[in-house]
């Protein structure tokens, strides 16, 4: 499903339907506490990041995984995650085989991030974490696992998409927030702000915890950028179709490449296309004389017959200053 649109008003002007579910967003935060009553977190026993985020939804979470795999190559990543839509690892951890394995097997995120760094599919995130450990990971990556009381990684990197920064501030289900967001980022070594730079310095003047993050040096600005693709999208007409946590991200990332868009349609995060629905923006993009194009991460869920008629544009996060990222790292790989 599609997150409200109450959920990204602005902090001191809260719609009514926020007001009206306070009581359920105090159940919910009463809900995480006892979660965390008798937890004994497990730490892994090599250098572990989370990379999590404080709303629900994506906030690039997959893009900061895959440029963490490229830094730490030396030191033998293996990604970890619940793999989300996927039926293996719910049993027992699973190692992602790329070519063997479908998103209907271990979802599209996983697929994804085989392709850079062995990967394991695991619904109980500590026994995913102890089978790469066991394989011979050198450091450890976990995607999303945030507010999971039974885990306890080396450090916590937080990821904050500055065109929605943390909605109204509101806990689920009366805003976007899976928790506070003092708490959150109390815990975080890194908080990375990812957007354009108009975005991001809207973002920081509206949450003034993020600029404290910033004044001490635990915040890290970024930008995500789509790699070259052999295909000119300047001048050239564009039928986009987006499937993830927030899609008129990657129709603005289209938009600044010069693409003209004929036809944005947004769909719910790890949504399953039917033929219908894809043969339907085909015909369109044909009369138009268009470009089909998606994200990476729609582009492994489509049924193999439309994948040649269909072009993904990647894209890759790059820091606008490595240095806060690079202080984490440096603590983390200097004392293991």
């Amino acid at each position: 499903m599609q997150s409200p649109a109450f959920w990204w008003t602005a902090p001191d002007r809260p719609a009514l339907p926020a007001r009206l579910l306070a009581p359920a967003s105090a159940l919910w935060a009463m809900g995480g506490r006892l979660r965390e009553l008798g937890a004994r977190p497990f730490r892994p026993p090599v250098p572990t990041l989370c990379i999590g985020n404080l709303t629900a939804g994506g906030a690039g979470k997959t893009p900061m995984v895959a440029h963490l795999a490229t830094l730490l190559e030396a030191q033998a990543p293996h990604i970890v995650l619940k793999g989300h839509g996927g039926r293996l690892g719910r049993a027992a951890p699973h190692r992602v085989e790329l070519g063997a394995d479908g998103p209907e097997a271990v979802g599209d995120e996983a697929l994804l991030h085989a392709a850079t760094a062995p990967t394991w599919v695991s619904r109980d995130r500590a026994a995913g974490l102890r089978a790469a450990a066991a394989a011979g990971a050198g450091a450890l990556l976990l995607d999303d696992g945030m507010q999971n009381p039974h885990l306890d990684p080396h450090a916590r990197i937080v990821m904050v998409d500055a065109g929605q920064g943390f909605g109204n501030g509101r806990l689920i289900p009366a805003g976007p927030l899976r928790e506070p967001v003092a708490r959150g980022l109390a815990r975080a070594d890194l908080a990375v702000l990812v957007g354009a730079p108009a975005a991001r310095a809207s973002c920081r003047g509206q949450w003034p915890a993020l600029e404290a993050l910033n004044a001490e040096g635990r915040l890290m600005e970024a930008r995500l950028r789509p790699l070259e693709t052999g295909l000119p999208l300047e001048g050239a007409p564009v039928v986009a179709f987006a499937g993830i946590g927030r899609p008129e991200k990657f129709f603005e990332t289209l938009r600044e490449m010069g693409a003209e868009l004929r036809l944005t349609e947004a769909f719910p995060d790890h949504h399953v296309y039917p033929d219908a629905v894809l043969d339907r923006l085909l015909r369109r993009a044909r009369a138009e004389g268009a470009l089909v194009v998606t994200t990476e991460k729609d582009a492994v869920r489509l049924p193999p017959r439309f994948r040649a008629e269909v072009m993904a544009l990647p894209v890759r996060l790059t820091p606008v200053d490595a240095a806060p990222l690079d202080r984490v790292l440096k603590r983390l790989f200097s004392a293991a």
